[in-house]
This record gives C-alpha cells, structure tokens and sequence, in this order.
C-alpha cells in the first residue's frame, strides 16, 4: 500500500499547479501565449488585441500587419521578426528585444518601451507618438522617417540610433 500515498501526493501537487497557458491556442484576441516558443511562426495579419505575450519567444515570426494593441508583452523576444505595418499601439513591451527586427511603418503609439532593444532595428516610417523610451537601446536602429514620441518631429534621411 505504499504506492498509494504517492500518487494520493502526485495528484495533489498536480492539481495545486496553476494554470498555464495553451502554446497551441490559436491566434486571436486576449490569447494567453506567455512564455510560449512561437518562433519562424506566420502571424500575418493576425489580430492580437489584448494578448500576453510575457516572457514569449516569437524569433524570426511574420507579424506583419498585426495588430498587437493593449498587449502584454514585456521580456518577449522579437529578434529578427517582421512587424511590417503591425500596430502595437498602448502596449507594454518593456524590456523586450526587437534586435534586427523589421518594423516599417509600424505604430507604437503610446506602447511602453522602457529598457527594450532595437539593435539594428528597422524603424524608418514608424509613428512613436508617445511611446516611453527611458532606457531604450536604439543602437544602430534605422530611424528614418519615423514619427518621433512628441508626435510632430520626424526623423530625417540619417538618423541612425537617433532621431535627427
């Protein structure tokens, strides 16, 4: 009978884990893909409004044309994504690596980007209307063209890492 208080005790530490959220959920609004691997993943025109995107890793993903608003996304990883004309307006990406990532005309319109990274980022023709940059890393960003946080100042044809 020894066997059974172990699996009396398994069943019990299993049902006191919390609830995690489903990788394989299918896009869509409010969809809870924290710490999920989404990487090389084809999100185009995908509508992610009111996502959590905490702690996800969606490398090399096509997002291109998503909207991403009122996300929760801080410490997710874009590296080398393309966000294309993606909207991640009144979002919060803190502390979250859009290193090498494309984001053409994309809106970030008043989205928390405290300490994110843009290393080489592509950022020309994106509307930072009122975004937070405190402790953003923009180096090497390309910049040109896009709207900077004060909403009437647009970055000129050699801003790189600096909106000039």
């Amino acid at each position: 009978m020894p066997a059974l208080p172990v699996l009396v005790a398994a069943l019990l530490l299993a049902g006191a884990a919390p609830a995690h959220a489903s990788c394989s959920d299918p896009a869509g609004p409010g969809v809870d893909w924290r710490r999920c691997l989404l990487d090389r993943r084809d999100f185009q025109q995908a509508d992610l409004t009111g996502a959590v995107l905490r702690d996800a890793s969606l490398q090399r993903a096509d997002l291109s044309g998503a909207r991403l608003v009122d996300v929760e996304g801080s410490d997710a990883r874009f590296v080398s994504a393309v966000l294309a004309e993606a909207d991640l307006s009144r979002s919060n990406f803190r502390n979250a690596d859009f290193s090498r990532a494309d984001l053409t005309g994309a809106k970030l319109v008043e989205t928390d980007l405290r300490r994110a990274r843009f290393f080489n980022a592509n950022l020309q023709g994106a509307d930072l209307t009122g975004a937070n940059l405190a402790g953003v890393d923009l180096t090497g960003a390309q910049l040109s063209g896009a709207k900077w946080i004060d909403g009437a100042r647009v970055c000129g044809e050699s801003s790189i890492g600096v909106c000039r």
